[in-house]
This record gives C-alpha cells, sequence and structure tokens, in this order.
C-alpha cells in the first residue's frame, strides 16, 4: 500500500483543498465544523440550566411593587356638615418590598431534585455525542479510505488484464492461441473500465460524506499501515463487555435519569394534595397629599412579617388525574430503561462477535491473499508453457485483486467494530482515536 493514497477530484464551487490529514487531525476539524456536535454542546448549555433553575424554588423571592394615583374630586354635601364642597385633587404614592421564604413546599423540593437530574441526563446526552462524532468521524475516513483502495486495486487490475489482452493478441498471431484468448481479456478489459467508473464515483461520494463533517476537501489522507496486527478485545469475554455497557452505556444513563425524573414528577404531582407554608415580609411607604375628605397629607410606612398558609381542598380532580398520569409515566420510564438495557446488551454483543470474528477474517484473508498470489503465479507459468489458458489468468488475477479489497474492508471493519463496543459499553475515548491514528502511516 502507498505511503498516502490520493484522494484528487475536481469539486465544483468546493472549498480549497488542504494538506493531507490523519484521523486525530480530521477529528478536531469535525469537532470544529460539525453541525450536530454544535447543536448537541447548546443543548448540554440548555439542561445545565435546569439545576439553577430548581434550586431558585427553594430560594427566597423578593418582589417590589409602586403605584401613582392622581385623583380629581367633585363633591357637593347635602344637608347639614361642616365640610365644604367644591372640586380639589390630591395624589397618592407607595410602594411595597415583598419577601417570600418557603418553608413547606414539597413541590418545589422535588422539581429541585429533577433539575439536578436533569443536568445529569444532559451531559449523558453529551457524552453520547461525543461518541457518536468519532464513531462518524471514524466511519467517514475508512470508508473514504475502502473507497480509495476499490479505486486504486480496480486500476491496478485493469492494467493486469491490459497486459493480458496484449499477450493474448501476441499469441494469436504467432498462431499459439485461439481467438478467444483475445475476446475473453477483452471483455475482461471492459468490465474492469465500468468498474473504475463506479470505483471512482463511489470514492468520491465519501469524500463528499467527509466533507460534511468538517468542511474541507482533503488531498489524501494517510493509508492504514500494511503490518498492522489487529487483536480481539480487551477483556477478552464478551460477558464484561456486556456488564459494563448495562452499567454505563450513555443511552442507559440518559435513561436511568429520565427515570428518576419521572419519579419525582410522580411525588411533585402528589404533593399537590398537601398545604404549603410560607415566610412573607412586606415593606413599603406611602405618600399622600390629601384624602377625599381631608385636605392633609400624611406619609406613611408600614412593615409585616408573617406565616402564610394554603391548602388546596379541592380543583375538581385535576390533581388526582395528574398524579395518576405521572404514576403512568414513571412506570412507563422504567420500561424504557429496562429496553435501554437490553439494547445496549444486544449492541455490545454484536460489536463483540463482530470484532472477533473480523480478526479471524482478516488473518484468513491475509493466508488467501499469500494462496491466490501463488495461484496466480502458477497459472501465468502454466499459460506460457501451454498448460493453462488465458481464462484461468484472468479468473486467477481476479482473485488476488478481490481478495485484496476484501482484506483492506475487514480490517477497516474491524476497526470501527472495536471503537463500536467501546461506544456500547460507554468508554470510547478520542485516547482510543488516538491508538487507531497511530495505526497510520505517518
Amino acid at each position: 500500500m502507498n505511503h498516502k493514497l490520493a484522494i484528487a477530484f475536481a469539486f465544483a464551487c468546493a472549498p480549497l483543498p488542504v494538506a493531507a490529514e490523519n484521523l486525530i487531525q480530521v477529528y478536531q476539524d469535525a469537532r470544529a465544523y460539525d453541525a450536530q456536535y454544535a447543536a448537541a454542546k447548546y443543548t448540554l448549555q440548555a439542561g445545565l440550566e435546569k439545576l439553577p433553575q430548581g434550586r431558585a424554588l427553594l430560594l427566597p423571592t423578593l418582589n417590589l411593587s409602586a403605584s401613582v394615583v392622581q385623583t380629581y374630586l367633585d363633591s357637593e354635601f347635602r344637608g347639614p356638615t361642616t365640610q365644604p364642597g367644591g372640586t380639589r385633587d390630591y395624589r397618592t404614592d407607595g410602594y411595597t418590598f415583598t419577601l417570600t421564604q418557603p418553608l413547606y413546599r414539597p413541590q418545589n423540593y422535588a422539581q429541585y431534585n429533577q433539575g439536578e437530574l436533569q443536568a445529569k441526563q444532559a451531559e449523558s446526552q453529551f457524552g453520547q455525542a461525543g461518541q457518536d462524532l468519532i464513531l462518524r468521524v471514524a466511519q467517514a475516513y475508512f470508508d473514504a479510505l475502502a473507497a480509495v483502495d476499490t479505486l486504486t486495486l480496480v486500476r491496478g487490475q485493469k492494467v493486469a488484464i491490459a497486459e493480458q489482452l496484449a499477450q493474448a493478441r501476441r499469441n494469436f498471431e504467432v498462431g499459439t492461441a485461439t481467438i478467444t484468448d483475445t475476446h475473453e481479456a477483452q471483455a475482461r478489459f471492459d468490465l474492469a473500465g465500468a468498474q473504475e467508473i463506479s470505483a471512482l464515483n463511489d470514492a468520491e461520494v465519501r469524500q463528499r460524506a467527509l466533507q460534511q463533517l468538517t468542511g474541507k476537501v482533503y488531498t489524501s489522507v494517510n493509508a492504514l499501515r500494511a503490518d498492522v496486527r489487529l487483536s480481539p478485545p480487551n477483556p477478552n469475554n464478551m460477558q464484561n463487555w456486556v456488564d459494563l455497557a448495562e452499567k454505563q452505556s450513555y443511552p442507559v444513563l440518559v435513561q436511568e435519569a429520565g427515570t428518576e425524573i419521572a419519579g419525582f414528577e410522580a411525588r411533585r404531582n402528589r404533593a399537590g394534595h398537601y398545604p404549603t407554608l410560607d415566610v412573607v415580609a412586606t415593606t413599603g411607604q406611602g405618600f399622600q397629599t390629601g384624602t377625599q375628605l381631608s385636605t392633609v397629607g400624611s406619609d406613611t410606612t408600614v412593615s409585616t412579617i408573617g406565616l402564610q398558609f394554603a391548602w388546596q381542598l379541592y380543583q375538581g380532580g385535576g390533581i388526582s388525574a395528574r398524579e395518576r398520569e405521572a404514576a403512568a409515566n414513571h412506570e412507563r420510564s422504567r420500561q424504557d430503561l429496562e429496553n435501554a438495557r437490553r439494547s445496549a446488551a444486544l449492541a455490545t454483543r454484536q460489536s463483540y462477535l463482530a470484532v472477533i470474528n473480523g480478526v479471524a477474517q482478516v488473518s484468513a484473508l491475509e493466508q488467501a491473499l499469500v494462496s491466490t498470489q501463488s495461484a496466480l503465479d502458477s497459472n501465468r507459468l502454466g499459460y506460457e508453457v501451454g498448460v493453462r489458458i488465458n481464462i484461468d489468468v484472468l479468473n486467477a488475477q481476479q482473485q488476488v485483486f478481490s481478495t485484496r479489497r476484501d482484506l483492506a474492508v475487514a480490517r477497516y471493519n474491524t476497526i470501527t467494530n472495536t471503537l463500536r463496543l467501546k461506544a456500547a459499553a460507554g468508554s470510547l475515548r478520542e485516547e482510543d482515536l488516538e491508538e487507531v491514528n497511530r495505526a497510520l502511516e505517518p
């Protein structure tokens, strides 16, 4: 395999290409550009605000109210009175501060606990988004490499078939072969041309997918080293991975938080039957230039402090209905949690088996490549001495190129499945991507 596999495509209206990149550099570009990951960051910021919102329900509140009232009075008295009639106007100004400190509000405590869990849930969701970004970058990166591998192999096969076609023509001209050999080689050459067009299109599509993640077009990406050795998962025990997934995988953590949130929602609605008790303190001042009965103004200051008790005794059955609704949602959430654990266990088992079988498949294909190459050499020698026909050589060439392609794809799939296994167990980190990056050509 070449030191770097070039991906040189002319894209209309595309950004200017950048230099060759490795997997970590592509990942860093994706972190800075990918809209899905950026949305997850803002979702995290919004989720973390649930904690101070819940805490605010336990803290005192302070309100200010103020008023300015201008009164115009036109009075005329009937009967004996010492008060003169006529018209006058006066103004009343005032303001009041009200401080309220909850003492007993079970609903508020439930909402505060919900806020803590919602912040925790947002962190887990962002952790899942980070793992998803790693997987999407790795998948797109190795898809691009696989597409270029296929294109390179198809072009190499086309060159080999062209050489075989030329040899068949020479043999036919000197009378040592029939026209059938030439036709067979020509048919294979034409088919290779069609496969090259398809491979070129696929390579361009894969490059576009990489560009969508990073916003950049790479002239080349570093290839996987030819001598890389893939190893089984560590620990090499499926149940250990399943146990981890059921405890710490991000979908499970998100659903665990959701179940606890639903439990506190049931408590909050149940608390609708309970009374509330608050400390209420007020202070305010009023200023009057007169009243309806007097032209004498006054300034007053009033301060109060006391306990405020409230109890909603009946609301038409609405509180009970909301309580039953929240209880049902809590039970549903518990079942969703169980489903999340089962799904995590299944995904972990599938990824574990994919890695185990991938390592075995890579080993088998490496041996098959040696065998098919030996078969090709033997058929070429047999064709030269007349004991093999042209179709035998063409079939052997096809087998060699197919084995090389399958080997490259198996290596890429095994690497990505290893990352998926770690993601299913909730342990995928950037360090794992750096370890894969070290397996690439420098």
